[in-house]
């Protein structure tokens, strides 16, 4: 395999890396790690790339800043 981008692997090899990186094995009824398959199986359907999901998921947790801003030698309000 060459590399993880979708251009580069079939939807089988794509399976395999998902399951290889979430440590999924044959059997296993992991409730958590079936959640975890779900969020990448547009990874595995060749539509967005693993980079991309995993941004979503991380913007997910991005809240605006509302903690007192600094000016000078004190904090405004």
């Amino acid at each position: 395999m060459s590399g993880y981008l979708i251009k580069d692997t079939t939807r089988e090899e794509r399976e395999k890396i998902v399951a290889d990186a979430l440590g999924v094995t044959e059997g296993l009824c992991d409730t958590n790690t079936f959640r975890l398959e779900e969020m990448y199986q547009d990874y595995i359907d060749g539509k967005k790339e693993i980079a991309e999901i995993n941004a979503e998921f991380r913007a997910s947790y991005v809240q605006e800043d509302n903690r007192p801003q600094k000016e000078g030698c004190s904090y405004a309000r």
